[in-house]
């Protein structure tokens, strides 16, 4: 069930939204299932969106109709395989595993999905943003410096262990990183940590803290779930494309 930030902006009733649709791409031969929402009228720029270590469900599908209706062109990626939407915690962790033990792919999946994006029709200018695992990935791909043409890079509640071996000397855009202040799993010296490669790396960036919001707090219908944070984060995320896009 979805509740809240005003049930998911009435969900169904997106004046803005001209078109979604699902899409089959290829990445290394395989293929992918994304998700593309179209706004009505002249696009303010491009958003691709990454998905949590359960794949692109609904959840994506909502936040992709939402930001359409505020004007932007969605396009939300798919790092499994098309088909591939693990449901089981066993299932789940095997998949991100396979990403975080092999970086070279989940890069290739995540510029396979911002090609995929252009080709569909999608504005060269892109802000690239995901949830948990997703927004891991997000950082993933701006520490690689491989996308071209992205504005900025925004990871909601996600991972943020700096990988060895990398640094973020070769981001050139700005990043936005929403954490909860609760956040069992995600500690704040994980935060502090980041902040400080970026500092030294000279990246622009900002850091927005959410008191009592625990991991995964912006997810609907979960026990997880802050309203208030929520909120919150997604007003600072629409000022964010604004500002970059």
């Amino acid at each position: 069930m979805i509740r809240t930030l005003t049930a998911a902006l009435a969900l169904a009733s997106l004046p803005g939204l001209a078109e979604a649709e699902d899409v089959t791409y290829a990445v290394g031969g395989a293929d992918y299932e994304g998700y593309m929402a179209t706004p009505e009228g002249a696009s303010k720029g491009t958003v691709l969106l990454i998905h949590d270590w359960d794949g692109l469900t609904d959840y994506e599908r909502t936040r992709a109709d939402m930001l359409a209706d505020m004007g932007y062109t969605v396009f939300a990626a798919d790092l499994y395989g098309k088909g591939n939407r693990p449901e089981s915690i066993e299932a789940r962790k095997a998949e991100v595993g396979k990403l975080y033990s092999d970086r070279e792919a989940m890069r290739a999946r995540l510029l396979g999905g911002l090609e995929a994006a252009r080709a569909q029709g999608a504005g060269a200018e892109t802000v690239v943003m995901g949830y948990c695992f997703g927004g891991a990935a997000v950082l993933e791909l701006a520490r690689s410096g491989q996308a071209e043409d992205v504005a900025g890079y925004a990871s909601f509640h996600g991972g943020l262990k700096t990988p060895e071996g990398q640094d973020f000397e070769a981001t050139e855009a700005p990043v936005m990183i929403l954490h909860g202040g609760a956040d069992a799993g995600i500690p704040m010296s994980d935060v502090a940590d980041i902040a400080t490669r970026m500092e030294e790396a000279g990246v622009d960036y900002e850091i927005e803290v959410y008191s009592g919001a625990p991991h995964a707090w912006t997810v609907f219908g979960s026990d997880r779930y802050r309203e208030e944070a929520d909120r919150k984060s997604w007003e600072a995320f629409g000022d964010f494309l604004g500002e970059t896009l």
